[in-house]
């Protein structure tokens, strides 16, 4: 049985109206410790503000960011995935558009938010990373040996 994104994912997925400042996007970051927030037009997701948006579009730039808003800096188009994508999906999508954070998307709003953290401290990825790396090695150590027999 595959792990799906919503075995790993984060549920409760902090927002900001397009409209909202970079000031107030960065005091949400601070208040819930968190390195980005999914910018949303009503409830429809249209782009994500990181830590290092903020650091390469503001501070970079020397923009104030009282009066600039989060949809002038945000990542956009906004990569997502959604409900019942593997992690295997999940993670070639994120390193093939070169993502840390995918936001699980369904019906137009956001479900979830999954991170490359979330791969490395889920239990069951590690499981499965485990696995695969022993049958690496058993592989590996077969292949040897069917060399070696071929030699002699």
């Amino acid at each position: 049985m595959s792990l799906k994104v919503e075995d790993i994912m984060v549920e409760n997925v902090i927002t900001i109206e397009e409209r909202g400042t970079v000031r107030r996007a960065a005091e949400l970051m601070n208040s819930h410790n968190i390195g980005c927030l999914v910018v949303v037009k009503g409830e429809k997701p249209i782009g994500i503000v990181t830590e290092r948006d903020m650091l390469k579009r503001v501070i970079l730039e020397v923009v104030d960011p009282v009066f600039t808003k989060v949809h002038e800096v945000m990542s956009k188009p906004l990569v997502s995935g959604k409900l019942g994508m593997s992690i295997e999906e999940a993670s070639s999508l994120m390193r093939e558009k070169k993502i840390k954070k995918l936001p699980i998307v369904q019906s137009r709003r956001v479900v979830g938010l999954v991170t490359t953290t979330d791969f490395v401290r889920s239990p069951q990825v590690i499981k499965i990373m485990i696995k695969r790396i022993k049958k690496q090695i058993f592989n590996d150590i077969l292949t040897s040996i069917q060399a070696k027999l071929e030699l002699e």
